[in-house]
């Protein structure tokens, strides 16, 4: 009976801290890299939708024109 209660300790998740925090870290490097993959395929696919038309002053161009 002793040995049945020690293989489902070192079986349960809240017990064994070494395959708990194995299993944590990994779920922490998944999230954070599909946080950051999921921000650069928005950013990618937004580029330049709300790109505004500014109109740029004649005396700051790259040729200035002065009147």
């Amino acid at each position: 009976m002793s040995h049945e209660i020690d293989e489902t300790t070192e079986k349960d998740f809240t017990k064994n801290w070494v395959n708990s925090s194995r299993f944590l870290f990994y779920l922490q490097v998944f999230c954070i890299l599909a946080f950051v993959l999921g921000g650069c395929y928005r950013l990618y696919n937004q580029r330049y939708a709300g790109k505004p038309d500014v109109e740029v002053q004649k005396s700051s161009q790259y040729k200035p024109e002065y009147k």
